[in-house]
């Protein structure tokens, strides 16, 4: 099973969406129509990852009734999981689509709190062997350390296996240090690195503290990809209405997929795909989904400069 991309979600979510004809602040809502399905960012990159025709297992924690939710619903998704039982119950989040305009308010529950026995547990449970690449992604749940991806990282290069990690703040910088390649937008950048910074500075100064690539979104002036070959700017086809809830996942699913392929990948060809990718999520109203058609027009039209 060489090439499996492993995707972690150490804060899972049962992810609530609702449709309104249009939000209105502190007023009543008839919602039109409900979606339940597991969440969290790395579940996202699993049902991404697994659209473009690559091998997922999503790995994360559960536990109450949302948890038991959680899992039944990735086995009728047809994702295999390898999920680690906690005492607290697993969180949810909620969506509010506005039909005028598709755009999307969020409101994430912080989650349960993890114990060092949970923690531990959820380390020795790792299937390394099977892994070619392991992508962790999204909001770290209470009683865990700022490092844990780092700690995830560090693990997974005595095991001879690529981490790519999205995160921000803290997080970032010690996944950096780590050795992995990291993903973020351009505001957690900054969040990390300081609000005067550029996103080309920031993704050379992410690869010179240590890890192995820096891609960062940019809004709609695209994304940069740094390595220690060089980097590159790759610019948006064309400006994309929508749900953009999923497409910092998306990009993240084709990020880990490239690492699975080659650990030293044409971060240019790749920034091609996690463009097209990013913006055919947009077009669908569920995070973890993508407009299949949409990506494979768009992704040779792509342009990427060097920098």
């Amino acid at each position: 099973m060489a090439g499996l991309i492993g995707t972690v979600t150490l804060n899972l979510a049962l992810d609530v969406t609702y449709g309104v004809g249009e939000l209105v602040v502190g007023g009543s809502h008839r919602v039109t129509d409900i979606r339940q399905r597991a969440g969290g960012k790395g579940v996202n990159v699993a049902r991404v990852a697994a659209t473009l025709g690559h091998q997922v297992l999503a790995l994360g924690f559960v536990g109450g009734v949302t948890g038991e939710l959680v899992a039944e619903e990735l086995f009728d998704a047809g994702l295999t999981a390898l999920l680690t039982p906690i005492r607290g119950e697993t969180r949810r989040t909620v969506a509010i689509v506005n039909g005028t305009d598709g755009d999307a308010t969020i409101f994430n529950e912080a989650g349960p709190a993890v114990s060092e026995d949970e923690w531990r547990a959820f380390h020795e449970r790792m299937p390394w062997a099977r892994l070619g690449v392991l992508a962790c992604s999204g909001s770290l749940p209470p009683g865990l350390p700022d490092d844990a991806y780092a700690e995830i990282a560090v693990r997974a290069r005595h095991h001879d296996v690529l981490t790519v990690i999205d995160a921000g703040g803290e997080a970032l910088v010690a996944a950096a240090k780590a050795g992995a390649v990291v993903r973020a937008n351009a505001a957690e950048l900054r969040e990390a690195l300081g609000d005067g910074i550029s996103v080309e500075e920031g993704a050379r100064q992410l690869v010179g503290t240590g890890a192995t690539a820096a891609v960062i979104t940019d809004g709609s002036r695209g994304m940069v990809a740094a390595s220690k070959s060089g980097a590159w700017r790759a610019l948006p086809v064309e400006r994309v209405a929508g749900n953009p809830t999923g497409a910092g996942d998306a990009c993240t699913a084709v990020v880990a997929a490239a690492v699975a392929e080659s650990p030293e990948p044409d971060w240019a060809v790749v920034l091609k795909s996690a463009v097209a990718a990013s913006a055919a999520a947009v077009l669908t109203p569920v995070a973890g989904d993508i407009d299949l058609a949409a990506y494979q027009r768009w992704q040779p039209q792509v342009a990427v400069q060097s920098l």
